[in-house]
């Protein structure tokens, strides 16, 4: 089945969640309004449904192969890239002055989604080019700048992110790869990442490598990390292409999902392609420092940040594509009678149960999206916003909502994605109709980027006990304001949303109190409970969101031309989501309050 953005949604969310007419407002987004919003939105769809979801399915029977040290890519993805380039859609959110749109990131959030939902494989390219922008032109120097910026925004060159190493995983204390001082102020660079998502590849000229290592002499641990700039192709005073650098590929991943997407082995300065700039070749890849030394795990952290904040859109992503299979699958088979009695067999649309996984991939993916374009408004304000004050709140609100977004939206994909293989049945379980590779990708969602637990480590430790719960608390008054307004909405709906609601309001306020008051006596029985934490942050600020949309829903109700089918849907399934999804926010609480006496119970050799 082809993809289509569900722009009605978006657009709604973009409108009445995320407030694009007061982001329109903040200086230097002046263009970024609803009309233009509009407009880009339903190009990118266009372009993404001629273009880059055919590609989808054929990717994944025919994923990139490597032959020495050479990964090409799928099938049509080469061309497809050059088209995306061209068009403009890697630079929407990209300032001006490198040959970017300009334009806001809420604008940027729906377009990024729309292409991962339309081919997961073959948007982590720009995924990763956007987080290298975003890495130089926070961290690197004026002529960084303008040696890679441009052309990453063109599309004719890619960017990658080097962290992982086969002994260090997600502990970059340990990382061994070596940066060795030059007398030209370059740096030699000599070590292998793994995991390394197109790090090889042929879709652009060049490959932007950027990459944690260890200046000799550094400080042990995380305060002795740097990063560096590691092209493929090394690149000269006047911006040519000159000497192959001497990194390479001797391996890609074979995965379970993804599989278009090349996931490399990186060797940097094994001689491979020895380089020198007198005549003398000399093992080692060319590196420049970004920004200051010792200061790489900070600095990368921009990219890492961008990067979570993406593959939770990842998230949102395929599970709207996961839902837009399975409803169509079933509007079409028809199987059993309708359990109130009907004269021959139905569409299994027909039968509650099916309805029922229906609804919960609705809701969740449109709770998830909700919340993704609100977090992208924040980002916004906190960029552009006239007073430094606000900025820095916006920043805060942001940055407390990027691991949830990334932890509690790809731990709900694939249970979305679940649900679309379930409501297929056994067609679902053969590969044929396509469900099956949407519950492949979506795996590597909770892991990548930081898993699951990672991303709640961070929600503990950084983003709540480190301010005593202010960013969070903020939210939480937030939502009693919101309840406020649900009761004074009329209607059955209503009740039963903010009833809901306050009872996730109540467990979340509790949660963040018991990690605030257990973090320096208790501090396994906190991280005990850290995921559950996250899970109940996401399922009660989504539903927060899902509660905004019905009351924006009911207030459009009143206009004269207002597509009333649309929005009385919206309501409904913000109703669904309170009655299935919201309730589950005072068990995640007990589990969170105490739960920890069950999790630390056994001794190792009880485990078995």
């Amino acid at each position: 089945m082809s993809y289509r953005a569900p722009l009605k949604d978006m657009l709604f969310a973009v409108e009445h969640i995320a407030g694009i007419e007061a982001i329109a407002a903040l200086p230097g987004l002046e263009d970024s309004n609803l009309e233009t919003a509009q407009a880009v939105l339903e190009e990118c769809d266009r372009f993404n449904a001629e273009v880059i979801a055919p590609l989808n399915h054929a990717g994944d029977q025919a994923p990139a192969t490597l032959a020495d040290g050479v990964v090409t890519t799928s099938p049509g993805f080469r061309s497809a890239f050059e088209q995306f380039g061209a068009a403009g859609w890697q630079g929407v959110q990209h300032p001006t002055e490198y040959g970017g749109g300009g334009l806001a990131k809420l604008i940027a959030t729906p377009c990024m989604e729309m292409v991962h939902a339309a081919n997961m494989s073959f948007a982590l390219a720009p995924l990763l080019t956007d987080g290298a922008i975003e890495a130089l032109m926070v961290a690197g120097s004026p002529e960084q700048q303008q040696t890679y910026v441009p052309n990453m925004v063109a599309g004719k060159w890619t960017g990658s992110m080097n962290l992982t190493e086969s002994q260090a995983g997600s502990d970059l204390a340990v990382v061994r790869t070596r940066a060795v001082p030059q007398a030209d102020g370059s740096y030699r660079i000599f070590g292998e990442k793994i995991f390394i998502t197109y790090g090889e590849h042929d879709l652009a000229e060049n490959i932007v490598h950027l990459v944690l290592a260890r200046i000799e002499g550094a400080p042990p641990g995380v305060k002795g990390i740097s990063l560096f700039v590691v092209p493929k192709f090394l690149v000269g005073a006047d911006g040519a292409l000159g000497a192959r650098n001497d990194v390479w590929c001797p391996s890609i991943e074979h995965k379970l999902g993804i599989k278009a997407s090349p996931t490399a082995v990186l060797l940097f300065g094994d001689g491979k392609f020895p380089v020198g700039d007198s005549g003398e070749a000399l093992a080692g890849a060319i590196g420049h420092l970004i920004g200051k030394e010792n200061r790489g795990l900070e600095h990368m952290f921009v990219m890492m940040n961008a990067a979570r904040f993406a593959v939770g859109l990842q998230g949102v992503a395929v599970s709207e594509r996961a839902y837009q299979l399975a409803l169509a699958f079933a509007r079409e088979r028809t199987q059993s009678r309708d359990v109130a009695g009907s004269p021959g067999a139905v569409t299994i649309i027909h039968h509650p149960d099916v309805r029922r996984m229906l609804m919960t991939m609705k809701a969740g993916t449109e709770a998830m999206r909700a919340l993704a374009y609100y977090a992208a408004a924040l980002s916004d304000a906190a960029m552009h916003a006239a007073e430094a004050g606000e900025r820095e709140r916006n920043q805060g609100l942001y940055e407390y909502l990027v691991p949830i977004i990334k932890g509690w939206s790809t731990e709900f994909a694939v249970e979305i994605a679940s649900l679309g293989i379930q409501v297929h049945g056994g067609m679902g379980f053969v590969e044929e109709t396509g469900a099956a590779q949407h519950y492949r990708d979506a795996r590597i969602l909770p892991i990548y980027e930081g898993t699951t637990a990672i991303q709640a480590n961070d929600l503990i430790g950084r983003k709540t006990v480190r301010d005593g719960g202010a960013v969070a608390g903020s939210l939480i008054a937030a939502i009693r304001a919101t309840e406020e307004a649900l009761g004074a909405r009329e209607g059955e709906h209503f009740a039963e949303i903010r009833a809901q609601l306050t009872a996730g309001r109540v467990a979340l306020e509790e949660v963040v109190a018991f990690v605030l008051a257990q973090f320096r006596d208790d501090v396994r029985a906190v991280f005990a409970g850290s995921v559950p934490y996250l899970r109940l942050a996401g399922i009660v600020l989504g539903g927060w969101q899902m509660a905004r949309a019905a009351l924006a829903a009911d207030a459009q109700c009143q206009q004269a031309d207002a597509d009333v089918s649309f929005l009385a849907a919206k309501i409904a399934t913000a109703r669904f989501y309170a009655d299935h999804i919201l309730t589950q926010a005072p068990g995640l609480r007990t589990a969170v309050v105490a739960g920890a006496a069950g999790v630390l119970a056994l001794d190792e050799e009880q485990f078995g």
